[in-house]
């Protein structure tokens, strides 16, 4: 649905996005991470027809972006940083303006306004001005918008933010769902954990570049290493542990609890449980340690400025 090669984009003697090559097929979610000034946004536009790629091409739901910025306009919903709202207009006579431009029957464009409303929590707010509405409200009803025409394409900057935590949840509930719709999202986000909840897919960008992509298991097992186990006995371990040590890589042990990582869990562990039953030592927990992607956007970010 979304097919990048090389794609570039230089301002005078700035290349602010150096050969970006992405593909995100129907039904995938992508989160594409970076520090402010990496080239999220710019990659954005031109994913848009907004702006021109300096070279390389990209194709979004079929239309080249250079050659068919018609088609790649009315395939996407584009959720900016600057949402666009005419302060002065009503949510029903905004959404009915932006459903005239992108061609929807009267009837039509209403039906759809209104379902999107309802589904939003916006429906009560629809009689008063843009002006009056809160920034989490601005931002659901620029949500709406995007989703207007019903796109197989979704390119959201930072969805929710200035959202509160109920708002934020079911927008995320929404990406979700539109997922199993088989529509394409990608999200620019510097919220980590709902990048690592929402996405199937995570590129992280840094200086126009992509420096690391794969799904979040992926990208944790290359560069955190095996998962971490968590083992706490009812009863103290003994020798046991050196005993282990055979059977897995022992990073840290306590008297009663100890710490492994297992390389191939579902093969690793009953093993381990064995040991223990062989020893009539009950287990309390068997758990793997949490590892977020987080930690995977420092290490990489970091390695990335000290090559730099």
């Amino acid at each position: 649905m979304i097919e990048t090669q090389g794609l570039s984009k230089r301002f005078d003697g700035f290349l602010a996005v150096d050969d970006v090559t992405l593909t995100v097929q129907p039904g995938e979610v992508l989160a594409l991470l970076g520090p402010n000034g990496a080239g999220k946004t710019t990659t954005v536009r031109m994913l848009t027809s907004v702006l021109k790629p300096t070279a390389g091409w990209a194709r979004v739901a079929g239309y080249d972006v250079a050659r068919a910025p018609a088609g790649v306009r009315a395939s996407v919903g584009v959720l900016t940083e600057q949402h666009g709202l005419y302060f002065r207009m009503r949510s029903e006579e905004y959404l009915d303006f932006f459903g005239e431009l992108y061609g929807l029957a009267p009837a039509a464009r209403r039906r759809r306004a209104a379902q999107l409303l309802e589904r939003f929590g916006m429906a009560e707010a629809a009689g008063k001005r843009l002006g009056e509405y809160s920034k989490g409200m601005r931002q659901k009803l620029a949500l709406i918008r995007a989703l207007l025409h019903d796109p197989p394409v979704l390119l959201l900057d930072e969805p929710t933010s200035a959202m509160d935590p109920q708002s934020a949840k079911l927008v995320r509930d929404a990406i979700a769902e539109l997922r199993a719709d088989r529509r394409t999202v990608v999200i620019c986000t510097h919220n980590l954990a709902e990048a690592e909840q929402l996405a199937d897919q995570i590129a992280i960008i840094r200086r126009g570049r992509i420096i690391t992509q794969g799904s979040p298991a992926a990208l944790k097992r290359e560069l955190l290493g095996a998962p971490l186990m968590e083992l706490r006995a009812a009863a103290p371990l003994n020798g046991l542990v050196e005993d282990l040590s055979d059977v897995v890589e022992i990073v840290e042990a306590g008297s009663d609890w100890l710490l492994y990582r297992a390389p191939e869990p579902a093969r690793l562990n009953p093993l381990i449980l064995q040991r223990l039953f062989e020893q009539k030592i009950p287990v309390v927990t068997l758990a793997e340690v949490a590892r977020s992607l987080e930690d995977v956007y420092l290490q990489v970010v970091e390695a990335a400025e000290g090559e730099a």
